[in-house]
């Protein structure tokens, strides 16, 4: 689930923020080895829900059905929803679809074929956040939605591969906004990645969009989000008045994936991974 960041909707009011600037000045939790064990284990989980709602996914089911699978499917495990009643939040996921670029509200809508969405599912397992998206088809999509999605995945791995001790967070962003946009695409910059441990958004905030060499640098046991947004057209988004549904300004196509990622020694450990996602060949889960 996204965070803001300082370029984003401060009317809202719906997530924290701290200015991208300060974040170098801010405490990044550093995990011991037993921390990460509960991390681990949250992360599976959270990866877990998506495997169980994707054969759900087709013409004529509504995003409001999707939410309450995952919503008996997460419970019946002993498990929390962060989503639900975060900061006024009603559901227990987010499903944005089609021009939805993040944060969409499950509801009456129902799907129908060549619909694309992203469903971001953040749970809690003996306090620990574990927090991961994924997009999916309905029947068969556009050939331009699915180039879309196969580039956000692309793009996202980009950043991923960035992350070890020493490099800095200001690597990520720039390796995706780098991919996307020799790729045409618009990356949002009204939302980030974050820190994510014993809650849900933490320090350091990972903007899409950066610089190498820039910001906070990594140390082993740092965990967080990489959850890149791209858009077809502009990069901007709009709040719609339920004060939680962020959608492209032209109305274009927008597709996110997210992984929770920890720095190692020498490289990373995606957290996330899970079978069926799609990853870089060699990679493994």
């Amino acid at each position: 689930m996204g965070r803001f960041t300082a370029a984003g909707h401060a009317n809202s009011g719906r997530m924290s923020s701290v200015a991208r600037g300060r974040t170098h000045a801010m405490a990044i939790d550093v995990k011991t080895p037993a921390e990460l064990e509960g991390m681990r284990t949250s992360c599976r989980f959270a990866a877990s829900v998506l495997e169980f709602i994707a054969p759900h996914i087709r013409p004529g089911v509504t995003t409001g059905e999707l939410d309450e699978l995952c919503h008996r499917y997460i419970v019946d495990a002993g498990a929390y929803p962060a989503p639900l009643h975060y900061r006024g939040f009603p559901r227990s996921v987010c499903i944005s679809v089609n021009e939805v670029v993040c944060h969409g509200i499950p509801g009456p809508r129902e799907l129908v074929d060549g619909d694309i969405l992203n469903i971001d599912v953040t749970t809690i397992v003996d306090g620990w956040f574990g927090d991961t998206s994924e997009m999916f088809t309905v029947g068969t999509p556009s050939r331009v939605a699915a180039q879309l999605i196969a580039d956000t995945r692309a793009a996202m791995w980009a950043g991923i591969a960035c992350v070890a001790a020493g490099a800095r967070i200001g690597d990520i962003g720039a390796a995706i906004a780098d991919f996307a946009r020799s790729r045409g695409y618009g990356v949002v910059e009204d939302f980030c990645g974050h820190g994510i441990g014993r809650e849900m958004h933490m320090e350091p905030q990972v903007p899409h969009v950066g610089e190498r060499g820039r910001g906070p640098r990594l140390r082993a046991g740092m965990t967080f989000t990489i959850e890149p947004m791209l858009n077809l057209g502009s990069p901007h988004c709009d709040i719609l008045d339920d004060g939680w549904t962020a959608v492209s300004r032209d109305r274009q196509l927008s597709a996110q994936t997210e992984h929770t990622v920890l720095v190692g020694e020498a490289g990373y450990e995606v957290l996330t991974l899970r079978e069926s996602a799609w990853r870089p060949a060699g990679t493994r889960v």
